[in-house]
């Protein structure tokens, strides 16, 4: 069915779906724009690993540390003598949980010329480890700041309303959600797509080489296929509220317009 909202979904920001949707939607993205790229081009999905033990979003899918509990009978406690009155007491330990590195896999995309294999553009969608204090936002940030410093071009999706955006300089008008095409001719200066929750998400320009004419990315068209093909509609309960971060006045009313009919039905998922 056609997706509830005109623009990005919210509820897909919720940990419970955007691992999925993320990994769906960089995939899309490359089947999209694979033939539009024939045949001086080509595009390949990367992966960029680090270890971190921060933040709970890269815990989403993973097994809970399990921590062995004491048994009834304790093997020490078993082996001393308790007829002896002098025998001290033996110290029961605290069961406790380290820190461990968790291995984290974060996939992009990168536009190639045949041939060559000269990375071209890298496209990113994303994550809330990106976008959140610690390890997993300065792996980013470095990865960034690479390719800000090459020849490639980037173009950096983000539909996320959670964390601080990525670093503008100047005047930057705030929106929910952004999308940045960043040209390797015309840096330091790139384009904004800002847009807000209520609104359709943008098409973006994707920049190859400069004796080539740049694509045209409908990535409305994309998500709402993506959505349409994961059923998310009919798995999310749309009767309980949009996941953190809090709307706005304005977009809490939007969103209770928008959901009244899907809510009054009583299960809170459409028919």
């Amino acid at each position: 069915m056609p997706s509830l909202f005109p623009g990005m979904n919210p509820y897909l920001e919720h940990p419970a779906f955007w691992s999925s949707f993320h990994t769906r939607l960089l995939v899309a993205i490359a089947d999209t724009v694979a033939l539009q790229l024939r045949p001086k081009y080509y595009i390949e999905v990367e992966t960029r690993t680090y270890q971190d033990r921060n933040g709970d979003e890269v815990l989403v899918g993973i097994p809970d540390a399990t921590v062995l509990k004491a048994s009834s009978s304790n093997p020490v406690k078993d082996k001393l003598q308790p007829e002896t009155a002098s025998t001290l007491t033996q110290k029961r330990p605290q069961s406790i949980v380290l820190p461990m590195p968790i291995t984290v896999k974060e996939r992009y995309l990168e536009v190639r010329e045949i041939g060559s294999d000269t990375v071209i553009t890298v496209i990113e969608v994303l994550s809330p480890k990106n976008k959140q204090k610690g390890s997993g936002r300065t792996v980013y940030e470095k990865k960034r700041e690479q390719v800000l410093g090459s020849l490639s071009h980037l173009i950096e999706i983000d539909l996320l309303r959670a964390h601080s955006p990525m670093t503008m300089l100047g005047e930057v008008q705030p929106t929910d959600y952004r999308i940045v095409v960043s040209r390797s001719s015309q840096r330091p200066k790139a384009d904004l797509y800002g847009f807000n929750l209520p609104e359709p998400i943008p098409s973006f320009p994707l920049p190859v080489l400069l004796s080539d004419e740049e694509l045209s990315v409908d990535l409305q068209a994309i998500v709402d296929s993506v959505c349409e093909r994961a059923r998310y509609n009919e798995r999310i309960d749309y009767s309980q509220r949009v996941p953190p971060p809090a709307l706005s006045e304005a977009n809490q009313q939007w969103i209770e317009e928008l959901l009244a009919p899907i809510r009054r039905g009583g299960n809170g998922t459409p028919g």
